[in-house]
């Protein structure tokens, strides 16, 4: 089930592999994310230390009054992947304009585990985001007519 979507991601980038990720969360983010709460907007993903974080994904308390205090909601959060799936990402990062940007936050069905689908993008430029808005309202018209 899917929980959210970075709608801007598909936008603002050229989507070129995807990859599935489970997420390091404490047990109040998880019933925060299952609830619907959390938001990817601005998110992007890093490789330090041969691991994959997640940085400024944002995910409000689930009860406020119940939180630590010194709770930070955008904190930063580690990916967890496969030691050869990292190994190729490092490898595809390096490439001139290529980032990870996470895509979609789901639950699997079976298991209920949250996982993060992040994406190795290239940005795309100005010109080709206009064709993209064109190409769009051509669909829309056609769609219309019939």
């Amino acid at each position: 089930m899917i929980i959210a979507t970075n709608k801007r991601a598909y936008f603002d980038y050229q989507i070129l592999e995807t990859y599935e990720a489970g997420v390091e969360l404490l047990g109040f983010e998880v019933k925060s994310i299952k609830t619907g709460r959390i938001n990817l907007a601005g998110s992007y993903a890093v490789i330090k230390d041969n691991q994959i974080w997640l940085l400024n994904a944002d995910i409000p308390p689930y009860q406020p009054k119940n939180m630590p205090k010194d709770y930070d909601s955008k904190r930063t959060r580690r990916l967890l992947l496969k030691k050869s799936e990292i190994k190729n990402l490092i490898g595809r990062t390096q490439e001139k304009g290529l980032t990870l940007v996470p895509l979609k936050v789901y639950t699997k069905s079976k298991t209920g585990k949250i996982k993060i689908e992040i994406g190795l993008a290239k940005s795309r430029r100005k010109a080709d985001k206009r064709e993209l808005i064109k190409k769009r309202e051509a669909e829309r018209e056609i769609k219309k007519m019939v």
